[in-house]
């Protein structure tokens, strides 16, 4: 039973925020039974006969806590707040607020007025909540982030069809009210550093990949054989010959010895007359198109600069990820073949490992964990990655674990092992990155480097 040994108290109640009334007539007093099932429908989001005045049929002999629930529905420029009492009924008029600080005095000048305790929810909707959720925190209420996967999901359990900034947040409001929602992972303030430095990182490489991209195509076009004079068609002598020339006909037209000298300066002595001679000989028999001529130099040459600017800016972002993460005590960096902005990317995406209690939710956030579709007596006889949860998260593992099969010889045997089963090779690397991941659980989890056995 909930009371004490005095049989004076039901703790369960007062930690629900009960509060005791005068002693109720013995016909009516409700018994042992009658409390733990009350106190259970109303920590489960219940409550509702009292909360209308309805009679249970005996006197509980505790006042039941008002809880107000507040859900927002979080934009750009203007936010849209309602209010619900735990019977599901309105008990203010809804807020259209602005996304500034006089909006959110206004949000709290309304807060203040209700009975207390009141748990305001929103969902983590892009980046337009974290600074509401600050403010918020920092005035002292109690804010409660969900993923938008839950409001959805709870949205089909629903009879009407509605979709409206005020039909959300009224929806919100009543997760929050029933307990259905869990409270998304809000990080902290390295780790919320460290996450924006890695993924702006991660854009600044998707750039370059497009600039790479648009300059293969020009290419493409003006001198197709180039593709298979270089094993990197970007490497620093490339580019310094693409610099100078950039048509099929103008390598055809260049001086032999000047290009000789150039990819000789560009390459350190690796490359210069042989390499230079084999330009030209593929130029003169090109089909590459001519009538784009300087267009495409000039087109070619803005690319090429886009690429420098934007690898010297991944270079300054990884000085400041790795100076932000020689601040954190970590030892992922501990394992062969992470480096700091590997590293740095796990850390960020992972955050507190205390919220995947076992390796499987790790794993399914990473999106690595197979999908499984049966009906009826049909099974699937391959299952793919699911793919879902964090994509940084899944890309940061995928090349640590290129990177850690390298220079780790028992991955590298696994490797071997998968791949001599008849596995794929990104089946193979797949069933690898799954195993680090394994590892840097651990070394999250006990915070000290991981030994072999």
């Amino acid at each position: 039973m909930l009371r004490d040994e005095a049989g004076a108290a039901y703790p369960l109640l007062e930690a629900l925020g009960f509060a005791r009334k005068a002693a109720a007539p013995a016909s009516r007093a409700a018994t042992d039974e009658q409390v733990v099932g009350w106190a259970t429908i109303h920590a489960q989001g219940g409550g509702r006969l009292a909360q209308r005045g309805e009679d249970p049929g005996f006197d509980l002999g505790w006042e039941v806590p008002v809880v107000i629930s507040v859900g927002i529905d979080v934009a750009k420029r203007t936010h849209e707040a309602c209010f619900m009492g735990q019977d599901g009924r309105e008990v203010s008029k809804p807020l259209r607020f602005r996304n500034t600080l006089a909006g959110v005095r206004a949000l709290l000048e309304d807060v203040q007025r209700l009975p207390q305790p009141v748990t305001i929810g929103l969902e983590a909707t892009g980046h337009y909540w974290l600074a509401l959720h600050d403010a918020l925190v920092r005035a002292g209420l109690q804010v409660q982030v969900l993923n938008p996967l839950q409001t959805h999901a709870y949205r089909r359990t629903t009879v009407r069809k509605v979709k409206s900034d005020r039909g959300d947040a009224w929806l919100i409001a009543d997760v929050v009210r029933i307990g259905r929602g869990r409270a998304a992972y809000v990080p902290d303030e390295t780790i919320l550093q460290l996450r924006e430095l890695t993924r702006f990182r991660w854009g600044l490489i998707d750039q370059i990949g497009d600039a790479k991209r648009k300059a293969l195509t020009i290419l493409d076009r003006v001198f197709p054989e180039d593709e298979g004079l270089f094993s990197d068609g970007f490497i620093t002598s490339s580019r310094a010959l693409l610099r100078q020339a950039t048509t099929a006909a103008e390598f055809a037209a260049a001086d032999l010895d000047e290009l000789a000298a150039l990819l000789r300066r560009t390459s350190r002595g690796k490359l210069g007359r042989p390499k230079a001679e084999a330009v030209q000989a593929a130029a003169r028999d090109s089909l590459g198109l001519e009538r784009l001529g300087a267009v495409a130099g000039f087109e070619l040459r803005a690319l090429l600069d886009q690429i420098a600017f934007l690898e010297q800016h991944v270079a300054a972002t990884e000085r400041e990820i790795e100076a932000l993460l020689a601040t954190v005590e970590q030892h992922l960096t501990d394992i062969k073949g992470l480096s700091a902005v590997l590293a740095a990317s796990l850390l960020a995406e992972i955050g507190d490992i205390g919220r995947f209690p076992r390796l499987e939710s790790l794993v399914a956030y990473a999106g690595l964990d197979p999908t499984v579709f049966s009906s009826g007596e049909f099974t699937a006889s391959q299952a793919h990655m699911s793919k879902r949860g964090s994509p940084y998260l899944r890309r940061a593992l995928w090349l640590a674990a290129l990177s850690a099969s390298r220079w780790n010889p028992d991955l590298d045997a696994y490797l071997q092992r998968r791949l001599a089963e008849g596995k794929p090779w990104a089946v193979a690397m797949g069933a690898v990155a799954r195993k680090l991941l394994a590892r840097i659980s651990v070394v999250l989890k006990e915070n000290r480097p991981y030994e072999v056995r």
